[in-house]
């Protein structure tokens, strides 16, 4: 079992950073390098991704606070009202940053008149071990706890020990990373390696939110017993499927009879 612990922020001066923000800034920074460096080996002009990055972090953090605000906790718009809107810092999700992400940097390269697939493989080489890192802040500050249990990777809260889904989530885009890494060279899933991340991801993250606590004071809202990740989950396990599939069949097809 893993002792409970809180990271300390850190105090420059007047100012604070707290141990999730750095792990949150480097996941966005390893995923942008990465990135850049895989088009390039890939024969990609990496100018574009090397300026999207900031456009990428805006829409990320837009799409992390509205969805964090309207699908998991809408008690804070009726407290707050509209000025909790603009306060984009209070309040994110993972789930809501990488969908904001994602659509602030596919429509950045059609701003450029650029299309989006050429770098997808890339993209999905990126993404997993950038936010895998940035759930490790997650887990810094236990913010996703989960429900009572005795298993060996729980962390003992004050109160009992619980799943801690910050890191299980870090573990599973650890695991994909890997995955992705073994796959990238296989020439039937070559712009195909997004829909692999999609497909893994929501798999596993759908049945991880089955273990999110709902016996503390402050929980993440449900929707016919689901929660908003859920849902999502399934839409990238249905996307991912859509784009694996062409591939399978393939596959499948050139096999021995």
């Amino acid at each position: 079992m893993i002792p409970y612990f809180v990271a300390p922020p850190l105090h420059l001066g007047p100012v604070t950073i707290q141990p999730f923000g750095v792990l949150s800034a480097a996941g966005v920074w390893f995923a942008s390098w990465l990135l850049v460096r895989t088009a390039r080996r890939s024969g990609l002009d990496p100018e574009p991704v090397e300026k999207l990055a900031g456009w990428a972090l805006l829409g990320g953090l837009v799409g992390a606070h509205l969805v964090h605000l309207f699908f998991y906790h809408p008690e804070e718009l009726r407290q707050g009202g509209l000025l909790q809107v603009v306060k984009v810092w209070d309040g994110l999700s993972s789930t809501g940053g990488v969908v904001g992400g994602l659509v602030a940097a596919i429509a950045y390269l059609r701003h450029r008149r650029l299309r989006f697939a050429p770098y997808a493989d890339a993209f999905a080489i990126a993404l997993p071990p950038g936010w895998a890192i940035a759930r490790l802040g997650c887990f810094s500050v236990h913010d996703h706890p989960g429900t009572l249990t005795q298993f060996f990777l729980a962390v003992d809260f004050p109160g009992g020990a619980r799943h801690d889904l910050g890191l299980y989530d870090a573990l599973v885009l650890a695991g994909i990373t890997v995955v992705v890494h073994i796959l990238r060279n296989r020439a039937e899933l070559q712009g195909r390696l997004l829909g692999v991340v999609a497909l893994l991801y929501g798999t596993c993250r759908f049945f991880l939110d089955f273990l999110r606590a709902r016996d503390l004071a402050y929980v993440d809202a449900r929707y016919l017993g689901l929660t908003p990740a859920q849902y999502a989950a399934m839409a990238l396990v249905v996307w991912g499927a859509w784009v694996v599939a062409p591939a399978l069949r393939r596959t499948r097809l050139a096999g021995p009879p």
